[in-house]
């Protein structure tokens, strides 16, 4: 059957379109992908704005559209933190809905987790033994860690990387002292959640989802995404330490110029690798595998799940 899935995040709206059945392996068959940018219309006391209500509208009209245009048979439909942290996230859902309606499923930072990490399993195999699972997103970061295909410890944290550049790096670019208090702030988050992931021991596999560690991964030399999804992708913390350290005395139009990291993104991705660097260094993982898999392919494979069973 021909499925869609359409992920609201804090930087797109995505509409990734397969064609999958119960036991076979998801294969894409188009993806419709529109820049958003949900955060820049989020006011100071964190309500969503009328402006990125409206966008947020329009958008998914039009992935409505693509998908009937694919011959789309399910729709599925989701949204993250962007909408899941905002004051008036209730009354925002209920417009889309009105005036397509649609109706967007909130998830939890903790279905994150654990969607994402059912995509990593069913990616890397049972022969990855017990894994662990680090996603950056716009607004949260979500640790996973289990030896089955629902994680034994599922976190999610509000540090995403479009988050963690509101909040604290808003200067282009950051002096020294912001990026320093940035680090600090970020490091004692996570060193203060953690607990739960260092107390269900050691994992045999670290994997990393998110345009984020894929784009951090290619600054330091990974395969480009032309290659394909089953070439290897690697990514060290010293790689990560090393991008910062060349970044942060960029502006995002100068880091737009880096291979791998698109204009909508350059000025969250210091942010990123902020994150990515305090969360490899507090669990002690020096590298990493990038993982194709993530949330949306985690939201087709349970839907499939549920048919079979």
């Amino acid at each position: 059957m021909r499925l869609g899935v359409i992920d609201v995040g804090s930087n797109t709206v995505h509409l990734l379109v397969v064609d999958a059945h119960p036991g076979a392996h998801p294969l894409p068959a188009t993806s419709h992908k529109i820049d958003l940018r949900l955060a820049e219309h989020v006011l100071d006391d964190g309500r969503i704005a009328a402006s990125g209500t409206d966008r947020l509208v329009t958008f998914v009209q039009e992935c409505l559209e693509v998908a009937e245009d694919q011959g789309v048979e399910e729709l599925l439909t989701f949204v993250t933190s962007a909408i899941r942290e905002a004051p008036n996230g209730e009354a925002v859902l209920a417009k889309v809905r009105k005036k397509t309606t649609k109706e967007l499923l909130v998830l939890s930072g903790e279905d994150e987790a654990r969607l994402t990490f059912l995509a990593a399993r069913r990616w890397t195999g049972w022969s990855a033994g017990k894994l662990l699972v680090v996603d950056i997103g716009g607004g949260s970061l979500e640790l996973s860690l289990g030896t089955d295909e629902d994680p034994d410890v599922a976190l999610s944290l509000l540090l995403g990387a479009g988050r963690v550049t509101r909040e604290r790096l808003a200067e282009d670019p950051p002096s020294p002292a912001t990026i320093k208090a940035a680090r600090k702030a970020v490091r004692a988050e996570i060193a203060s959640q953690i607990r739960p992931l260092a107390k269900a021991g050691a994992p045999d596999k670290v994997v990393g989802t998110s345009k984020t560690m894929r784009s951090l991964a290619r600054i330091a030399g990974a395969a480009p995404s032309a290659e394909g999804p089953y070439v290897r992708r690697e990514l060290s913390r010293a790689d990560i330490t090393e991008t910062i350290a060349r970044i942060a005395p960029l502006t995002a139009a100068q880091r737009a110029e880096l291979p791998g990291v698109s204009a909508s993104r350059a000025h969250q991705l210091l942010g990123g690798a902020i994150v990515a660097e305090a969360a490899m260094d507090l669990l002690g993982v020096e590298t990493l595998e990038i993982c194709p898999w993530a949330l949306r392919e985690g939201v087709i494979l349970r839907y499939l799940d549920h048919l079979d069973s």
